[in-house]
């Protein structure tokens, strides 16, 4: 299997180049990124110049030129996983319309762990109901760009759903906001450092806190789940794929 890493120069692009630099069944063929490194493969700054074979192409870089990927993914009839965040509601539908013609991975964590997470914090809020609050942090390094993360929106769709849909997102709270109301989920979002990713989900009732957490202690458990996904996604039909495919 052929592979393309967008943004192979960076941190992620760098971990994922590495763990399948030794891997027998795929190889990286080369790489695009806007700056350029001396690498064994090469390195591209326009999807236009490649012209190796790729199967499938992993973007861990940022919803920046989507449409440039897509373009060149639905040209050469390839895979694609997408693994960033941050994507607006165009980018979304356009994302939805290239599943049409080509197979996409998308998932906002590569995660096992915070995969897993997802079904604890659905079954939780579902067995616990409207007695317990429930309050979502995340904390990312001070770099990241959006907040909050895309995985504490996927953690919150999941509470959501053990809800039946009947609690409203509420971002931080400023100021002489009055009472919780118990329709609330509060969304909090911590940047500093060099935080890889920590999501905890709290179920705060009468007298007891239950917390649900993950804690990410390097960027090398979403290379391994992205290169897990594009071996996964070699030779699938056109659809829109994620982590709950990858794990049934």
């Amino acid at each position: 299997m052929n592979v393309l890493i967008r943004g192979i120069c960076g941190k992620m692009g760098t971990n994922i180049y590495e763990l399948l630099s030794g891997d027998g069944d795929a190889k990286v063929v080369c790489g695009v990124d806007v700056v350029k490194k001396e690498l064994p493969v090469p390195v591209y700054t326009d999807f236009n110049e490649v012209k190796e074979e790729v199967d499938v192409i992993i973007d861990f870089s940022s919803p920046d030129a989507l449409e440039t990927v897509l373009l060149f993914a639905e040209a050469r009839k390839c895979g694609i996983v997408l693994g960033t965040t941050g994507y607006s509601e165009a980018d979304l539908k356009r994302i939805e319309m290239a599943a049409r013609r080509i197979p996409v991975f998308k998932t906002a964590n590569l995660s096992i762990g915070v995969n897993l997470m997802q079904t604890l914090v659905r079954q939780a809020a579902q067995f616990l109901g409207d007695q317990f609050d429930v309050e979502i942090i995340e904390k990312h390094h001070n770099l990241k760009k959006d907040a909050p993360s895309g995985t504490a929106l996927m953690l919150a769709k999941s509470v959501n759903e053990g809800r039946d849909n009947a609690l409203k997102e509420v971002y931080g709270r400023q100021g002489m906001v009055g009472a919780r109301e118990k329709n609330e989920l509060g969304m909090h979002a911590v940047r500093g450092g060099t935080i890889v990713g920590e999501h905890e989900v709290l179920f705060c009732g009468e007298d007891e806190i239950i917390t649900i957490s993950h804690s990410a202690r390097s960027k090398r458990v979403f290379a391994a789940g992205a290169v897990k996904a594009a071996k996964w996604l070699y030779g699938k039909p056109a659809g829109k794929y994620d982590m709950s495919d990858l794990l049934t």
